[in-house]
């Protein structure tokens, strides 16, 4: 029951707080819909457009951060097990991850047009950089005694591979997966500027040009609990997968 509680508080709070904006005076209340409001909103749309925007974003979200972490483990791996190479190439990597998505829309519509393949290639950007500094910061900061020992018990190379590094860079792989999500669901918006007909940016977008902010809510709260049920689906993974790692909490 504390559990439970402490879980719902924040969201009580929340909803409070939205309401007491609404009504407070302090902003039109036409620019601040207010929550049952947006909820009609959001079963009006689930009976229409809804679902499949959702299932639009989602599926693009998906491949563009699997086919990021699909690349950036074994980059992000190399780059931390070797500093030399972590050295020559990690100022290219943080020139490229500090370049917003969104600035390489107009190069982006050139080189692959406006269909799906350069919505994908704006969330691969994302993700694959974000999931290269997760990786790499981790892998670089795992302790070498664990080798030494491992080559004291007289085991081979491979054997260090697969039984020491693979199983400690494992929680570096799931975090760089999370990271890479939230970051993918954070340019969602930006990779369906590109001429999107459906998914919940371009939702958010057309509801922004008629000034329908109700949907806005809709699109942006979707969004965000998304993300959060896949972060949390997310960490339970990890949870069972790196049980043996030792935590403080």
């Amino acid at each position: 029951m504390r559990r439970t509680a402490l879980i719902l508080a924040p969201w009580l709070l929340l909803l409070c707080a939205w309401y007491a904006l609404h009504y407070s005076g302090l902003v039109n209340p036409a620019l601040v819909p207010t929550p049952h409001e947006v909820a009609v909103r959001f079963v009006e749309l689930m009976r229409d457009r809804l679902p499949l925007d959702i299932l639009m974003s989602t599926r693009r979200v998906f491949v563009g951060v699997i086919c990021g972490i699909v690349l950036a483990v074994p980059v992000g791996f190399v780059l931390g097990w070797y500093r030399t190479i972590r050295t020559f190439i990690d100022p290219v990597i943080n020139f490229f991850r500090a370049l917003p998505p969104i600035a390489l829309i107009p190069l982006v519509i050139v080189y692959f047009g406006v269909d799906e393949l350069a919505k994908t290639v704006i969330l691969f950007y994302a993700s694959f950089f974000a999931g290269v500094i997760v990786m790499y910061e981790g892998i670089s900061q795992i302790s070498p005694i664990y080798v030494r020992v491992a080559r004291t018990l007289g085991a081979t190379d491979f054997e260090i591979f697969r039984k020491v590094i693979v199983p400690m860079a494992v929680p570096h792989m799931l975090t760089a997966l999370r990271v890479a999500l939230g970051v993918a669901w954070a340019t969602l918006v930006a990779s369906e500027l590109i001429a999107a007909q459906q998914g919940l940016g371009a939702l958010i977008q057309n509801a922004g040009s008629f000034f329908q902010l109700d949907i806005i809510y809709v699109g942006i709260i979707c969004i965000g609990f998304i993300a959060l049920l896949m972060d949390l689906a997310l960490r339970m993974a990890t949870r069972r997968f790196v049980s043996w790692q030792e935590r403080i909490v």
